[in-house]
């Protein structure tokens, strides 16, 4: 997605040779068009897919997931990471453990809005190492749904969790996959 790639260019900051800042326009500051477009292409590739629910985890999945929904027309469900008083019965879990946060939590999703008649597509802002994404397939598992695939805005390339998850059968789709960090420098992977 070029615009994405731009808009990484431009307004992303490399902090590390694992580390990549998109605050400006993804992830505390959101870009309204760019989470348009980035919706619109998820739609395109899972269009054929009989997707019925988004599933994401808060807070940065959720605005490409919301957008996605809405070019799908389907409601979009977000795993909480935060102990809530209204959300403490009927639940499915999983721990996931953030890499930027270094930081285990559990998330939560009510059983009421995920069902075994549901066909999934989980959607997420970053993957690295691939934590969030299997707590969010493992929500899925536990609610008898059916996993359609995994839409990834940003992956890092050189981090284990892609691979991981293609090695296992799952379809992966992300927007721009980064090769390399290194010397401050955003490499992309070419497509094959």
């Amino acid at each position: 997605m070029k615009l994405l790639k731009k808009a990484i260019i431009e307004k992303g900051r490399v902090l590390s040779e694992e580390v990549l800042k998109v605050d400006a326009f993804l992830n505390h500051q959101i870009d309204p068009t760019l989470m348009q477009e980035i919706g619109k292409e998820f739609s395109e590739r899972y269009r054929e897919a009989g997707i019925t629910k988004i599933l994401t985890i808060e807070s940065s999945g959720i605005a490409p997931a919301l957008m996605t929904g809405l070019e799908l027309g389907v409601p979009v469900v977000f795993a909480r990471k935060r102990k809530s008083l209204t959300l403490v019965d009927n639940l499915l879990t999983a721990e996931v453990h953030s890499f930027t946060k270094n930081e285990t939590n559990e998330i939560s999703v009510s059983k009421d809005y995920l069902k075994d008649d549901d066909v999934v597509l989980v959607i997420d802002d970053f993957l690295a190492n691939g934590q969030a994404v299997r707590g969010l397939i493992d929500i899925v598992q536990q609610a008898g749904a059916h996993l359609s695939g995994v839409g990834i805005v940003i992956e890092k390339g050189f981090q284990a969790g892609g691979d991981f998850l293609r090695n296992q059968g799952v379809r992966v789709e992300s927007l721009a996959i980064i090769e390399s960090l290194h010397h401050n420098e955003v490499i992309f992977r070419e497509e094959l």
